[in-house]
Parts: structure tokens; C-alpha cells; sequence
């Protein structure tokens, strides 16, 4: 894996940087605002950073047998514990731009590389972010291993007063505890079993005399942010206008979902949007996205039949963006499907279109898959998730992705308008995932 920063003087502007360096399935690691420091720098605009990450191909041709360079910047205890530690190819995966350091030399914080600018060597917001996240992991980890040994040693104890004859149990390291620890984590958080041993194949692969667990937790967290992939937002890519469709079952929080993006594109991008419902069988739905309409003071249609959707779209293709609201319902309800296929296809003549499925995290799995797959059989999308407010398991997330195939754009975790929205960040998810702390 390689990760490296770029900046621009916005973050469309340093993405498509990393793109061009990195290639499009980059994906982005994080993002900050730089702002120049003094004086001077009251009068420049500020800059953003991403920092970027993309596998990295193996061409086997990498020694096994390179030392291991131990960076005079890293605790002491973490030093010693790579001091044991061979390279590998298999290690080689959070390489940094800077090729002289290797993936063993990182430490937490380094999962976001070092903002070193203009002299200024204390850790930013976002680093220090990232490192008590995985620092809150470990204590858990840590903690839960604790706990674990000490059932085992009573549950022996036990066994041994009551005179039964057993045998002595190999003694697993620690790292083969904290392994399962992270398995049954993951499985808890309702990860499917087939994605978590994938990622627990990987990080056994990972296995060398003297390896920490610091690094393997960073090496899990990191490999589960990579599987999310890339996030796939609103935003402006040209001068024309775009169409957005919001599809997805009754009751997920469709169209609270849109005025959320609406009032954000309008009030803090400044875009011009408009609204259209093709939603005619619910009039309350209607009613509410009118009313969003009213407050945000931008056009509003409601479409009855594909001539209307038509005209509609001709009227608006002036306007930044036209989000479209649809009627919710069974996934076994082919009708309703072609219907909603004949709208985006009318569209689509017009404008360029993207389409977002939205759906409720709390909803069952198998559910879920049934209902993304009746809705791949129309058309492509990606994922926004509603209600993470209302659950703590949140593995069906990676679970929908890595089988979709589908970015995950946005998550909402409320009611309000417009501030229970995000633009969708894997390393929060990620966190929970290992039995983090609730950020969400």
C-alpha cells in the first residue's frame, strides 16, 4: 500500500491530484484544512490536504531478508518490539511516500502521516483524533484479554479442585489472543463470517517473532478503512446540471435524507437545486419535501407520468442540482420498478444522473441484500445508511459494500434538518467495528 498527501486549493482539486499520481481507485484517507500561519497568511486563501492511499502491487521481488530500519522518532518500547521484526512483502503494506521508511517503522499516529509543516511539529487535531481512536481500541482490547485469561485460570482452577483429569491447554501468545479477540469483535458487530476471515487471513500473514499487537491493530483498522473504499458524495464536477435520484423501501428516511443534502448543497455551497417527487401515492410525503421547498426557497415539482418527468427535467437543467424523490416499496413490487426505471431513463436523455439507494442500518441483513439486489436489476447506485442513531451493530454496512460493490456516500444518524447528515467517513465506522467508542 502506498499513502501519500496531496494539496490543493480545494479538496475536489487535491483529489484529483491523488487520482492522477495514484490512479482512480485511490482512496481518500482524510482530509484537512491547511491555513497558512503569521501575519501574511490572514490574506491567503486557505489550502485543503487529503491524504490518499492505494494497494500497492507485489512484483516478488522484494527481499525478505532487509533489515528493519528503526526510525529514531518512535517510542522506545515500540522500537524494541520491531527490532526482532524481519521484512516482508506481506508487511509491506502501508508503505510511505518517503521510501525510506517502511511499514514497520510506523507507529498509531503515522496511520495519518506526521504534519510536519513549516516547522510545526505538534500533532494536529485530526492525527491526534486518529490515535486516541486506535489508543481507546487497545486499552478494549487489552482490557477484554485481561478478562478472558482470568475466566480461563478460574474455569482451570475449578476443573482441577474438583479432581478431573485434564489436559494442560497449549498456551496461546498474545497475539494469537488478540487475533481472536478481533474476530469475535468483528462477528458481534454482525460482520459477516466470510469478511472477517478475510481480514483476519490478512492480518496473519502479517505474523513475524516480536511483532506487536500495536501494529496489528493498526494493520487490521487500516485494511478495513481500504475495504470500504472510496466515499462517492454530491458535488459539482462541471457546469451541467446533475439529476439525483433517492431510491429505496417505505420508511428509511428517504426524503428527510434530501432535504438534509438540499439544505446543505443550498446554504453552504450555494448551489442552485431544485426538488421533484415522483412519490404521488403518499400525499404527506409530497406535502413535507413542498414544505422543505418553501423554506429553502427553490423550485418544486411533483411528476405523475414520464411526460411530466420530462418536462420537468427541461424546465430545471439550469439549476446546479436536481434531487428527485421516489415512492417507497416492497422490493417485490416489479411494478413499481419498472416504473421508477422509466423515470431515470427519461432523465437520462437530459441530464447526466446519479442514484443513491437509501437505506435503514437496522434493517436485517438478508432484507438488505434482497432488496439491493432487486434495485441492481435497474439500475447502478451507491449507498447512503439512515438511523445509525437507532443501532450499535453496524456491520452490515461493510457487509452491503463489499458485496454491492457500492461506494458508500452518506450516513444519518437523526432527525434534524439539516444537521443529522454526514459525508460518509470509514475511519468512525472502522472504529466501531473493533469496539470502539460510538462517534457517529
Amino acid at each position: 500500500m502506498i499513502i501519500k498527501k496531496f494539496t490543493g486549493k480545494n479538496e475536489e482539486d487535491a483529489t484529483a491530484l491523488a487520482k492522477k499520481e495514484l490512479g482512480n481507485s485511490v482512496v481518500i484517507m482524510n482530509v484537512k484544512t491547511l491555513k497558512k500561519g503569521g501575519l501574511f497568511g490572514i490574506f491567503k486563501a486557505p489550502q485543503v490536504e487529503v491524504t490518499a492511499a492505494v494497494e500497492e502491487v507485489n512484483d516478488g521481488n522484494v527481499s525478505n531478508n532487509n533489515p528493519v530500519t528503526i526510525p529514531q522518532h518512535l517510542p522506545k518500547p515500540f522500537a524494541a518490539q520491531l527490532q526482532n521484526t524481519e521484512a516482508s512483502p506481506e508487511k509491506d503494506i502501508l508503505r510511505s511516500a518517503r521510501p525510506a521508511r517502511r511499514v514497520e517503522d510506523w507507529k498509531k499516529s503515522d496511520i495519518i502521516q506526521d504534519d510536519k509543516e513549516e516547522g510545526n511539529k505538534e500533532k494536529t487535531r485530526d492525527e491526534k483524533a486518529i490515535e486516541e481512536k486506535l489508543d481507546s481500541i487497545h486499552t478494549m482490547i487489552e482490557q477484554q484479554m485481561k478478562r478472558e485469561t482470568r475466566i480461563a485460570e478460574e474455569k482451570q482452577k475449578h476443573e482441577d479442585q474438583d479432581g478431573e483429569e485434564t489436559e494442560e491447554p497449549e498456551e496461546d501468545d498474545e497475539i494469537t489472543k488478540f487475533l481472536k479477540l478481533i474476530r469475535k469483535t468483528l462477528l458481534d458487530n454482525d460482520v459477516e463470517e466470510e469478511y472477517v476471515d478475510e481480514v483476519m487471513d490478512e492480518a496473519s500473514k502479517l505474523r513475524k517473532p516480536g511483532i506487536s499487537i500495536d501494529y496489528m491493530l493498526s494493520s487490521i483498522y487500516q485494511k478495513l478503512i481500504l475495504k470500504f473504499g472510496q466515499t462517492d458524495r454530491i458535488e459539482k464536477e462541471n457546469d451541467l446540471a446533475e439529476i439525483i435520484f433517492f431510491l429505496g423501501p417505505t420508511g428509511v428516511g428517504k426524503t428527510t435524507t434530501i432535504a438534509k443534502i438540499a439544505s446543505r448543497l443550498c446554504v453552504q455551497q450555494k448551489k442552485r437545486v431544485a426538488l421533484i417527487t415522483t412519490d404521488t401515492y403518499r400525499v404527506k410525503a409530497a406535502d413535507q419535501l413542498r414544505t422543505y421547498a418553501d423554506i429553502l426557497n427553490i423550485p418544486f415539482k411533483i411528476v405523475y407520468v414520464l411526460d411530466d418527468m420530462k418536462a420537468a427535467v427541461e424546465e430545471l437543467k439550469n439549476f446546479d442540482f436536481i434531487l428527485v424523490d421516489t415512492a417507497g416499496h416492497s422490493p417485490k413490487n416489479d411494478e413499481r420498478i419498472e416504473t421508477q426505471r422509466q423515470f431515470i431513463d427519461v432523465a437520462k436523455e437530459v441530464l447526466k444522473i446519479k442514484v443513491y439507494l437509501v437505506l435503514s442500518v437496522t434493517t436485517k441483513y438478508r432484507d438488505l441484500l434482497n432488496i439491493a439486489e432487486n434495485y441492481s436489476r435497474m439500475v447502478r447506485y451507491q449507498l447512503i445508511f439512515t438511523k445509525l442513531d437507532e443501532t450499535t451493530s453496524l456491520g452490515n454496512m461493510l457487509n452491503l459494500k463489499l458485496r454491492t460493490g457500492s461506494a458508500v456516500a452518506y450516513i444519518t444518524n437523526g432527525q434534524d434538518v439539516p444537521e443529522d447528515i454526514e459525508v460518509f467517513n470509514p475511519q468512525n465506522i472502522v472504529r466501531v467495528l473493533l469496539g470502539g467508542k460510538e462517534v457517529i
